[in-house]
């Protein structure tokens, strides 16, 4: 797998090292500026302009000891506390970060090798379990196989069948010091089964009717959802096991 972490995930994971002294300046620059030339931020102590360093050492004065990542989509607000505004911000682009402590959220809009970070206020949330998280995923991956074998999937989708017949071989991430081994290993199979999701449903494939084509959207759902809370859960230090 080539997919690289959704800049949210960068920052929760490194950014949060940062905080807690596990990496240095350098380090958490090198991890989010991966696939970007800058960062800008607006909107934190009325403050436009900001870079990513500079911002989140405002919010570290601000009182935000975590960064979490939150992966939310229409009917599922995973990740999410609130207010009505910063959901939508969120759910516009599919990925944000919230400053755990600080009461504030960033939304990430790429624009050209430039990343633009607005803030917003954000409420204290709800994350799921780490624990919780894998079981699902686990189960939903295996459902979503028996599934898609009913349906014939090595016929319209053999890459799909492929991937399922494959679990194992999945990217590793390098996660900064300080991030669970287990949210490593979960980050990279929520990754895996949304990469599952995107291939199946790319197009019609070999459905020849509008019942069929609900039914392989139907089984994909579940694995779609798992694997979004998968990912919050993986990059929201916040819920993470002790030690």
């Amino acid at each position: 797998m080539t997919t690289p972490l959704a800049v949210s995930a960068r920052v929760a994971w490194w950014g949060t090292a940062w905080l807690r002294g596990h990496v240095v300046a350098d380090q958490l620059l090198d991890a989010v500026l991966e696939d970007s030339v800058a960062h800008v931020v607006s909107g934190i102590g009325g403050v436009d302009g900001d870079s990513i360093l500079g911002a989140l050492a405002r919010l570290r004065t601000l009182g935000a000891h975590a960064f979490g990542a939150t992966f939310p989509a229409e009917g599922d607000l995973v990740g999410l506390g609130g207010p009505a505004e910063f959901n939508h911000a969120v759910l516009e682009v599919g990925e944000g970060v919230v400053a755990v402590g600080a009461g504030i959220g960033l939304t990430p809009r790429a624009v050209g090798p430039t990343y633009e970070w607005v803030a917003h206020r954000a409420a204290p949330r709800q994350v799921p379990d780490v624990g919780e998280a894998d079981r699902a995923l686990r189960t939903a991956l295996l459902h979503a196989a028996e599934d898609l074998a009913a349906l014939e999937v090595a016929k319209w989708r053999p890459e799909v069948a492929d991937r399922l017949l494959n679990l194992r071989h999945r990217r590793t991430y390098v996660a900064p010091p300080g991030v669970p081994g287990r949210c490593v290993d979960l980050a990279a199979r929520g990754q895996q089964a949304l990469e599952i999701v995107e291939i199946a449903l790319e197009d019609d494939g070999g459905a020849v009717s509008s019942v069929e084509i609900e039914r392989r959207r139907a089984a994909l759902v579940p694995l779609e959802r798992a694997g979004r809370r998968a990912l919050v859960a993986a990059f929201s230090p916040e819920g993470w096991p002790p030690g």
